[in-house]
């Protein structure tokens, strides 16, 4: 279904002057070829969004555009005019400003000194506070961010506000196009909406927005157009008005996705593997709960609701301390893989991977650790379709998706049965998204339980067996397959 967005109508004069035009971009890496004869355009007050799978080369353009890489042929016209960048510096200057997922902000100092950082105003030789300060604090009510002030320090901000910091800067920049990379990745769902307030002001203000993202709903409330990248090529450039998300999709991974969600169970639930009765901690309370053999159930929720903490109370990393459990309540996570239980934490860099060593270290780290499981590491990461299957590479070389598949097969080397998922496919493509759907499905018609926690209506609709959805560390009620977005935001919201 085509939608129209509400308040992007025909633009003004003003805001349909192109100001960029890459043409014929092409790039290499030690003879490999990562962008191959790339045309990408934007006009001021566009959101234009920038959409492929992990390694179609939209990192690389974008990189191209900020100075961090030299195009090995192409040219690239900010205003009409032509430019070469040989460092980010040149590009900040020609107007272009880029946002990455991981935030370039010193959380030792404040909003103000961030802001300005390395082009501080002066009075006598000295910094100007005051007038820096001031600056900051315009800049910010201008973005319609009155949270948080120019004296406070970042580290004790929100990612979301500090967000609104680094978009702050590119405004002080006087950006004339702003790059985001992945912007929600780690923003709650009512964070998302702030976000997308703020893009709106921006191309209000006459600024072109290229935005990257794996989030296709997303992609489709904001974009105007959307430029779509395979394999280092152009695909296509679109008006977002005449795609569907079908066809969006077919574009970007080059084949048909009947649905992004892999087929329900054909049969009902086994046996019990996982029962809660009245469970609780610090944060959550009176919870029952059921987890059956053949069965994924869907944990939805707001952001604070209590879904990450149920599951790492289940798994013994943030321990029941009231209720009964079966298997028996763990009070670590080592008893939790005793009792045959594996966590998918939310966050695989931090908490899943180790991001330095090898693929085969890290898909053994569980068996390793706890003497049990198989050790046969190239059969894992067949099954788990990791691409290309290099035992040998580091973790942090690979995408979001393969690290994700790394994460699975770590679990999958001691066969749990009850398997906890938070947040699956964040900040993967579609392409590893629907492989992690499907092996997610086969481990569950395999025998295996399943929860899955995941922000996303979609995929937690379209994914679950059942729904379980919690409000402030309590379960608020239970829905069955298929339920109406509308039936769970019910039920989250619910008092």
């Amino acid at each position: 279904m085509r939608r129209s967005r509400p308040g992007r109508g025909r633009r003004s004069a003003r805001q349909a002057v192109r100001v960029l035009k890459m043409t014929g971009i092409g790039k290499s890496f030690l003879g490999v070829r990562v962008l191959r004869g790339v045309d990408l355009a934007a006009a001021a007050g566009e959101v234009h969004a920038v959409v492929g799978e992990n390694g179609a080369g939209k990192s690389t353009l974008m990189k191209i555009l900020a100075g961090v890489h030299t195009p090995d042929e192409g040219s690239i016209e900010i205003d009409g005019r032509r430019v070469t960048f040989g460092h980010p510096v040149e590009a900040q200057r020609s107007g272009v400003a880029i946002i990455y997922q991981e935030f370039t902000l010193l959380p030792e100092r404040t909003v103000a000194e961030n802001v300005f950082l390395g082009r501080e105003p002066g009075r006598w030789g000295l910094v100007d506070r005051a007038a820096m300060e001031s600056a900051t604090a315009e800049l910010l009510h201008s973005l319609g961010e009155e949270s948080f002030g120019p004296r406070d320090l970042v580290r004790r901000l929100s990612v979301a506000r500090q967000q609104v910091v680094e978009i702050a800067k590119a405004v002080s920049l006087n950006a004339r196009i702003v790059v985001m990379d992945e912007p929600t990745a780690a923003l709650a769902d009512h964070e998302v909406e702030l976000l997308h307030a703020l893009v709106r002001r921006l191309t209000e203000r006459g600024i072109a927005v290229l935005y990257i993202s794996h989030r296709l709903r997303e992609v489709f409330e904001l974009a105007d157009r959307i430029t779509v990248l395979k394999d280092g090529a152009l695909v296509t450039t679109a008006a977002a008005s005449t795609l569907t998300q079908a066809e969006l999709v077919r574009l970007m991974v080059g084949r048909e996705l009947d649905s992004y969600f892999p087929p329900r169970a054909a049969q009902p639930p086994g046996e019990v593997l996982l029962s809660v009765r009245g469970g609780g901690n610090a944060r959550l309370r009176g919870i029952d709960l059921e987890l059956r053999a053949g069965e994924i159930v869907g944990l939805g929720g707001l952001q604070g609701s209590g879904r990450s903490e149920l599951a790492k109370a289940l798994f013994g990393a943030e321990p029941f301390t009231s209720g009964e459990m079966t298997p028996r309540r763990p009070r670590t996570s080592r008893e939790g893989i005793t009792a045959g239980i594996g966590l998918v934490t939310e966050d695989r860099k931090a908490e899943g991977l180790l991001l330095g060593q090898r693929v085969r270290d890290n898909a053994l780290l569980v068996a390793r650790a706890t003497g049990r499981g198989q050790t046969e590491v190239d059969r894992l990461l067949e099954r788990v379709r990791l691409k290309p299957p290099r035992s040998g590479q580091e973790v942090r070389s690979l995408s979001g998706g393969n690290q994700q598949k790394v994460v699975l097969a770590k679990w999958m080397a001691v066969a749990p049965r009850v398997l906890l998922f938070d947040e699956p496919t964040r900040g993967v493509d579609v392409g590893a998204k629907a492989a992690i759907h499907d092996l997610m499905r086969e481990l569950a018609d395999g025998g295996m339980a399943i929860l899955m926690i995941s922000s996303e209506l979609p995929e937690l609709i379209g994914m679950s067996d059942r729904i379980v959805v919690l409000r402030e560390g309590r379960v608020t009620g239970e829905l069955p397959a298929g339920p109406s977005e509308e039936d769970v935001m019910r039920l989250a919201a619910a008092s």
